[in-house]
């Protein structure tokens, strides 16, 4: 019986550690997501600002 809940464990830690890197994956993509849409939106505005003082 000790053997049963010994693999019990043992796929309960592989799911929390895929949950774990699925979630850090999902994080790490959102910060290069909105990192790059700010990268835009300011060379925008700055092209924006260079076409309306001339």
């Amino acid at each position: 019986m000790g053997n049963k809940n010994c693999k019990a464990s043992g796929f309960k830690l592989i799911l929390i550690l895929i949950s774990v890197v699925a979630a850090l994956s999902a994080a790490v993509t959102a910060f290069f997501v909105i990192k790059e849409k700010k990268k835009k939106d300011d060379e925008e505005l700055e092209e924006y600002l260079d076409y309306s003082i001339q």
